[in-house]
């Protein structure tokens, strides 16, 4: 175990600072989540009146009840997360894992790789019974889960190697750079891992999705007409239109762009085709391409981008620094010469501690989605039949069980998608077609 340190000690400011920002995170979570189930238990009787008409109340409750239930499932894993991050770090797992696999391997890049595999495989198999039970238990109980315990298992199979084939060379670059290219070594991993994550885009949707889902040309002729159009007046080039077998997995319904330059495409899922309309798919898909034309996308990668290089510069300063490593529980060199390598401990302990400090800029990052989403539905206003996008919205917060009536505190806190109420009420606003009021269907009841 790690020596005790003296009083104010650098390691001993980040294990309180580390132990606050834990708990005050967790008490903050634990918070909102009480507000969300009270908030939605209590609206649960009676449809909002603004969807009284279209909305049935079977269909309310359901999406009551399933917020409900993520929400208590939630609560049940951020605790569990919470207990195992203290295993990892203060209670001295790592420390323990590191030095037997020292012990074992010796120090160098063998070692550090398997410390790094070790971590994740452990971590892995710790998730996998809340893995298990969200697909099986709580996605099951509301209808939404299509897998069976066979796909399951071979999902599971195939990302793992996945994982392994790519994420081993991966980190061997990574560690080979932090040894090999001097004090300065942090800028070169953040060119190699935003060169990886430019890559991933171009290879994603051409190598590794297809290894989970099958993708079909889009064959509704009308449809794809429809769609060409739009992305034609839209000034969107894309390298096709393919529907992805969703349904495999899960009822809930999406479309997305995938892929970057020629690899480019978009993709619908099969539930949502049987979901919508043809009139309401173009919709949903100009309020995509509005991401596009007010380059949403490229801010993002570009905010990402510059996020990672600032934690990149700050782990570079934290790696040389002993009390970063005693400070969070782990012993910073085991071996008696002292030249065992930090790079592995460095990494996995930033991993470890970041998140727990950067939990409180989550509502800056959902204000600014949702800001994004409205910029979105006004310009596929603009492209589209307004209406079409209001009544699609509403489908799909129906079909998915989405709750009409989240806690104020909490959407603001978490959602990266405005509530439905807030979302269309905002629509009229952007283009007279928009109107809710005479677009939205009438809900069967599920």
């Amino acid at each position: 175990m790690p020596a005790s340190p003296s009083l104010l000690s650098p390691s001993l400011l980040l294990t309180c600072a580390f132990a606050a920002a834990l708990v005050l995170g967790l008490l903050l979570k634990f918070w909102l989540a009480l507000r969300q189930m009270r908030h939605v238990a209590r609206h649960r009787s009676a449809v909002p009146t603004a969807f009284a008409e279209r909305i049935m109340l079977a269909a309310h409750q359901k999406a009551a009840d399933y917020t409900l239930a993520r929400t208590r499932f939630g609560l049940l894993h951020i605790a569990w997360g919470a207990a195992v991050l203290l295993g990892w770090t203060l209670l001295g797992g790592l420390d323990a894992l590191n030095q037997a696999l020292l012990a074992a391997l010796g120090g160098g890049m063998v070692q550090q790789l398997a410390l790094l595999a070790a971590f994740a495989l452990i971590g892995g198999v710790l998730d996998l019974p809340w893995q298990w039970q969200q697909t099986f238990r709580l996605e099951q109980r509301f209808g939404f889960n299509q897998m069976t315990p066979r796909l399951w298992l071979a999902d599971l199979l195939r990302s793992t190697l996945l994982g392994a084939l790519i994420g081993l060379p991966l980190a061997a670059l990574v560690l080979w750079l932090m040894h090999a290219t001097g004090p300065l070594w942090w800028l070169w991993v953040w060119g190699a891992w935003m060169a990886f994550n430019l890559l991933l885009m171009v290879v994603y949707p051409l190598f590794i999705a297809p290894l989970f889902n099958k993708f079909q040309p889009l064959a509704d002729e009308d449809l794809k007409a429809r769609v060409t159009a739009l992305m034609q007046r839209c000034g969107f080039a894309a390298k096709g239109l393919f529907v992805m077998d969703g349904s495999r997995r899960s009822a809930h319904a999406n479309a997305y762009f995938t892929g970057f330059g020629a690899a480019k495409r978009v993709v619908f899922y099969d539930t949502l085709l049987r979901q919508l309309s043809a009139g309401e798919v173009e919709a949903v898909l100009a309020h995509e391409l509005g991401h596009f034309h007010h380059r949403h996308i490229a801010r993002r990668l570009v905010g990402v981008f510059a996020l990672s290089l600032a934690g990149f510069a700050l782990l570079g300063w934290l790696s040389t620094r002993g009390w970063f490593y005693t400070g969070l529980g782990v012993q910073p060199n085991l071996t008696l010469d002292g030249t065992a390598p930090n790079d592995a401990l460095a990494l996995l302990l930033f991993l470890l501690a970041a998140p727990v400090f950067t939990t409180f800029l989550t509502p800056l990052m959902a204000q600014l989605s949702r800001r994004h989403e409205f910029q979105a539905d006004a310009y596929a206003c603009a492209q589209a039949d307004g209406g079409q996008l209001a009544s699609a919205l509403l489908r799909l917060y129906q079909d998915n069980a989405s709750t009409l009536t989240p806690d104020p505190v909490y959407a603001r806190f978490y959602y990266s998608h405005p509530p439905a109420a807030e979302r269309l009420a905002r629509l009229p606003a952007a283009s007279p077609p928009c109107s809710p009021s005479t677009a939205l269907p009438q809900a069967a009841t599920p």
